[in-house]
């Protein structure tokens, strides 16, 4: 990974092929999603750049815009390695439920194990915005309730499509 800039002694942003990258502006599905992507067990930066060429060969899916990768320190349970983070914007033909039951199992098949709350992963998928959706459900409430408290969203976030 390439180091595009040292944001603090805890945090910083990288380039890796893919990311940040901008792909299609045009597409035929009409709802937009922004999900917020991490990982800190294994390869990571590798693990992104599959978790990328599977979303793109998804039929009901085009990739929109891919953030800079950035490194971060855990939050919760802290006595983890630092997490790798970034966000991907796409454009989805699935409604908010069915595009979350989509993520939770690109998580698995990514090898995502969920022993307790905060725990070292493989992959987590968050599912940051759904066009203007607002809702609060048991299962999913968007936009994501904790997104402009975590560093980890509002650093990609701030670059998503400006290269």
């Amino acid at each position: 990974m390439q180091i595009v800039r040292t944001l603090s002694n805890h945090l910083t942003l990288y380039s890796e092929p893919g990311f940040p990258a901008s792909y299609k502006t045009t597409t035929r599905y009409r709802h937009r999603a922004l999900v917020g992507m991490g990982g800190n067990v294994g390869d990571v930066k590798r693990r992104f750049t599959h978790l990328l060429t599977y979303l793109q060969r998804q039929p009901n899916i085009t990739v929109l815009h891919t953030a800079p990768i950035l490194q971060n320190p855990p939050f919760g349970y802290t006595d983890q390695e630092d997490f790798l983070n970034s966000v991907i914007e796409v454009s989805t033909n699935m409604r908010p439920r069915e595009f979350l039951a989509f993520l939770l199992r690109v998580e698995k098949r990514f090898g995502r194990k969920r022993s307790f709350a905060n725990a070292p992963r493989t992959l987590d998928l968050d599912l940051i915005f759904f066009d203007k959706v607002k809702m609060d459900t048991p299962r999913l409430t968007l936009p994501h309730p904790h997104w402009s408290e975590r560093e980890s969203v509002i650093i990609p976030l701030q670059h998503l499509g400006r290269h």
